[in-house]
C-alpha cells in the first residue's frame, strides 16, 4: 500500500498554474493514446502498429517527466543554492552530467 503523502502547502508549489495545466493536458493526450493502444490490442492489430503507438506514449510520458524535473530543478536552484544563477546552473548541469554518464 502506498504511503500517504502530506498535503502540499501553497508555498511549496513549484509548478505555475500555466505549467500545471500544460502538464495535465500532455498527460490527457498520453492517456488518450494509451486507450488507443489498448483498443488496438483488443482489435488484434499488427504488432508493428501497436509498438509504434507504444513508442509515442512512452515519448509523451518521458516529456512530462523531463518537464517536471526541469521545473523542480529551477525551483530548487532559485531557492536552495547559493551563488549567481549561472554558477547554480553550472553546478546542476555538472551534477546531472555525472549522474547520466555513470554506468
Amino acid at each position: 500500500m502506498p504511503k500517504k503523502r502530506r498535503p502540499v502547502a501553497e508555498s511549496d508549489h513549484y509548478l505555475t498554474a500555466e505549467s500545471q495545466k500544460a502538464l495535465a493536458d500532455r498527460l490527457a493526450r498520453a492517456e488518450g493514446h494509451l486507450r488507443s493502444v489498448r483498443q488496438m490490442v483488443i482489435d488484434h492489430r499488427c504488432a508493428d502498429e501497436i509498438l509504434l503507438q507504444i513508442s509515442a506514449v512512452k515519448a509523451a510520458i518521458n516529456r512530462v517527466a523531463a518537464i517536471l524535473v526541469e521545473e523542480e530543478m529551477r525551483s530548487c536552484v532559485t531557492s536552495c543554492m547559493p551563488g549567481s544563477e549561472e554558477e547554480r546552473l553550472d553546478r546542476i548541469t555538472r551534477a546531472l552530467g555525472a549522474i547520466l554518464n555513470s554506468k
